[in-house]
């Protein structure tokens, strides 16, 4: 149960992260905030389901630095320093990407500044990330099965003489 959960939220994940790195009309604080509230609804869910152990929690991680990512203010070179220690799991593709699409909803936001997105850019320069985007919502995790070993020994064990393992000899 806990790995199938872990799986979808991974994919709960990668499909709204990947909306919000195509789609110029998400990218926004109002939106973040909205974000924000949903991841911790789920959150709240796997914590009274008791699955906060199976990794589930862990997969949102990108989504929630996205959300914090449109809540933060973007205007001074501490604010992108800030953005930058914040997105850790976020690629320096993904948080430029959002940085651009970012669209103010109302009176009181701003335009994120090319010149914000260029200091952005230098602070997370060291930072080794791969060239990717998008998501691989298409990702599965490995299914574990734990192993039980079985209170039988295998010397009680009667094989059936219709069976024909004549051949096999017990050691």
């Amino acid at each position: 149960i806990q790995q199938v959960f872990r799986q979808i939220f991974y994919m709960i994940n990668a499909v709204s992260l990947n909306n919000l790195l195509l789609r110029k009309d998400v990218c926004s604080w109002s939106t973040g905030m909205q974000l924000r509230f949903n991841i911790s609804q789920l959150e709240e869910w796997l914590h009274g389901k008791n699955l906060q152990q199976s990794g589930a929690a862990q997969t949102l991680v990108p989504l929630i630095q996205a959300a914090q990512l449109l809540q933060l203010k973007k205007k001074t070179s501490e604010d992108a320093e800030a953005i930058c220690s914040l997105c850790t799991s976020l690629t320096t593709q993904q948080i430029v990407k959002i940085l651009n699409l970012y669209t103010p909803v109302n009176e009181f936001e701003e335009h994120v500044t090319v010149a914000f997105i260029r200091n952005v850019q230098e602070h997370l320069e060291e930072r080794n990330d791969p060239p990717q985007l998008l998501l691989d919502f298409k990702h599965m995790f490995p299914v574990l099965f734990p192993f039980n070993p079985s209170s039988i020994t295998m010397d009680s064990i009667h094989l059936p003489a219709s069976l024909n393992l004549d051949f096999l000899n017990k050691v």
